[in-house]
């Protein structure tokens, strides 16, 4: 079997037409499956940073804010990722933290709801969202006077209503790589005469996204994972077009007023996509997740998630063929129109095999009580890899005495 395996794995990389994107990335002999935490090191980002430490820092110092594009950076990216989640331009600023940008737009959509009438006091928040969001919508209920409703994503159409201001849900459920309908979800939202704020961290470069074709309002997500931009690379904020005249932040900085530099003690926002700018941009981590985002160059969203289906399946398979029946279960579902870039799997002693697993060179990771989280980025990870880990995997469970 593992033959057969092996043999189709490397037909399937024969195949693959995103396969020159590997050499764009700095990689080793690991298999790793943990992009969505941290992608991997494009290759062109360490060139990059030592140009802006040496000559746009040590050279040309406080004219690089003009020269070296600085100042404009966080808009100019923004329009860079705009396409990878189905935006046009002008719509997407990059800065702060995901959890920052979370709470800008939560706030936001609750604001905008109140402008068009009074009612509004219920958040909905997706109940099985990473634990920052719940965080921060509990916050952000206290602070307008909401009540917090925890509803799972499949429940939502069926609690929203004329107290509902927002709702708050993930594209894709970290635990469990489900994909949650976006489509049908935010035109129930709407129905109601709600604001949708979507959470893109695990599909943002991973997966069709159509922020513009189906009508979100706000989103949000993180630059570290499917769009390796570094370790705590900034977040993105995205505000639909028709609202920005009437985006309230929460967070009025500097960087967000019409006259940044007229230093006047009244707050009068800029108008566009720079209305959701606070402070001064982390430039450095500004720019080199700049540098990353060239590895898209030449490549369409619709090819990675081709590519990523076809990684998920390919793994499954390998799993069923090498592990033995009831040692793992799969909480991923098989379903494309439900599934991620990502593969769940429980397993009694997860944490225990994981840590196996990254010793023997197949890197994944794992979440508390008993899953084990495989995510394949389709830029780098090739089939070859995927058989590999499967076959790793059965022989970490076969030591372990399962």
């Amino acid at each position: 079997m593992s033959e057969l395996l092996a043999a189709k794995a490397e037909k399937l990389d024969g195949a693959d037409e995103l396969a020159g994107k590997r050499a764009e990335f700095v990689l080793d002999d690991v298999v790793y499956l943990d992009g969505n935490s941290l992608g991997a090191l494009p290759a062109a980002v360490p060139g990059r940073i030592e140009d802006v430490v040496r000559r746009q820092w040590g050279e040309l110092r406080i004219r690089s804010w003009t020269e070296g594009g600085w100042w404009t950076a966080p808009e100019r990216i923004g329009d860079r990722i705009a396409p990878l989640v189905g935006a046009a331009a002008g719509q997407i600023v990059v800065g702060d933290s995901t959890s920052v940008n979370v709470f800008k737009a939560l706030v936001g959509a609750v604001r905008l709801a109140r402008s068009a009438g009074a009612g509004r006091d219920e958040i909905v928040v997706d109940a099985t969202t990473f634990p920052t969001d719940g965080y921060i919508a509990a916050s952000a209920a206290r602070m307008t006077g909401c009540a917090l409703r925890p509803v799972p994503p499949s429940e939502v159409p069926g609690v929203l209503g004329d107290r509902t201001a927002a709702v708050l849900l993930n594209h894709v459920d970290y635990r469990t790589g489900r994909l949650h309908d976006l489509p049908s979800l935010t035109a129930a939202v709407h129905a109601a005469g709600a604001y949708a704020v979507w959470d893109l961290c695990h599909s943002a470069g991973a997966l069709p996204v159509g922020l513009d074709e189906h009508g979100v309002d706000l989103a949000v997500g993180c630059t570290y994972k499917y769009l390796n931009g570094g370790p705590g690379s900034p977040a993105f904020l995205y505000v639909r077009a028709d609202l920005q005249d009437r985006f309230d932040s929460p967070l009025p900085g500097w960087n967000s007023h019409a006259e940044p530099f007229g230093m006047r003690p009244d707050y009068e926002p800029a108008a566009g996509a720079v209305r959701g700018r606070v402070g001064t941009p982390d430039i450095l981590s500004l720019l080199a997740l700049e540098a990353a985002l060239e590895v898209w160059d030449g490549v369409t969203v619709d090819a990675v998630r081709a590519k990523s289906l076809a990684l998920t399946d390919f793994f499954l398979e390998c799993v069923e063929a090498y592990v033995p029946e009831g040692r793992v279960a799969c909480v991923t579902p098989r379903a494309h129109g439900e599934r991620g870039s990502q593969v769940a799997l429980r397993c009694p002693d997860a944490g225990d095999v994981m840590e196996r697993l990254i010793g023997r060179g197949v890197v994944g990771d794992f979440r508390h009580p008993d899953v084990l989280r495989f995510g394949f980025t389709p830029l780098y990870v090739g089939f070859a890899d995927v058989e590999r880990a499967a076959r790793v995997l059965a022989e970490v469970l076969a030591e372990a005495g399962g």
